[in-house]
């Protein structure tokens, strides 16, 4: 583990979990004083293959409201280093062979389960394959019971 995370990334998908893992990059962040807060969420276009285009600027839009919702919120947590990140295309690929490279990122945090548990039923979860693919420190998040 580093001793110290200069460029964080949070997955965002709108479930409770990643609600819990936001929580914690505050606290990581915090205690890593410099550190970049990437707050990420991808929309995953193989949900939208059969709709059209005003469907995908609409997720679009929604993606932008919720992760401006979560910069506020680390602004109001005394954080100044935030980006906030859209990116198109499946998950597993988009957050750690691109996003976490482009941002040089030292730790990615996010629940452990998150929005569509078809998909982890059959093909397992974002967060599986992010742990499996990542070539930097993971740290997974529970939601308490």
């Amino acid at each position: 583990m580093a001793n110290h995370y200069k460029s964080i990334v949070v997955a965002i998908d709108g479930s409770k979990e990643a609600e819990y893992a936001f929580r914690k990059s505050i606290d990581v962040a915090k205690r890593n004083q410099d550190s970049i807060l990437n707050i990420v969420n991808v929309i995953d276009t193989r949900a939208f293959e059969a709709y059209e285009r005003s469907s995908v600027e609409s997720a679009q839009q929604r993606s932008e409201e919720l992760l401006n919702g979560y910069k506020t919120q680390a602004e109001a947590a005394s954080l100044e280093n935030i980006k906030i990140v859209v990116e198109h295309g499946s998950p597993r690929t988009i957050i750690t062979k691109e996003l976490a490279k482009s941002v040089d990122a030292d730790l990615i945090i996010c629940g452990a389960t998150g929005l569509n548990s078809v998909e982890r039923f059959l093909i397992g979860s974002v967060s599986e394959a992010i742990v499996r693919s990542a070539t930097c420190d993971v740290l997974i998040v529970r939601t308490p019971e």
